[in-house]
């Protein structure tokens, strides 16, 4: 099974990176307030970017290098993606 690495955006504009095996269930865990704790408050959330990994190591690298990221850097990679 191939894994997710995202970006979403929050109702006050910020962006939260995550992994996950199952993207629409997390993007309705983060809707529904179960998500985590930075997007419990700020919801509802927009999903703006994702790719696919093979491992869950290759996912969690890639969430760490897109977490690095400055927010333009962020909103730059999200446009290239669209």
């Amino acid at each position: 099974m191939l894994w997710h690495v995202y970006i979403i955006k929050c109702c006050d504009k910020t962006l939260y990176t995550g992994i996950t095996k199952d993207l629409k269930r997390r993007i309705n865990e983060h809707n529904d307030g179960r998500g985590c704790r930075y997007t419990s408050g700020r919801w509802p959330v927009e999903l703006i970017y994702s790719e696919k990994l093979s491992t869950k190591s290759k996912a969690l690298s890639r969430e760490s290098q897109i977490k690095k990221l400055t927010r333009q850097a962020k909103i730059k990679l999200v446009n290239k993606f669209n």
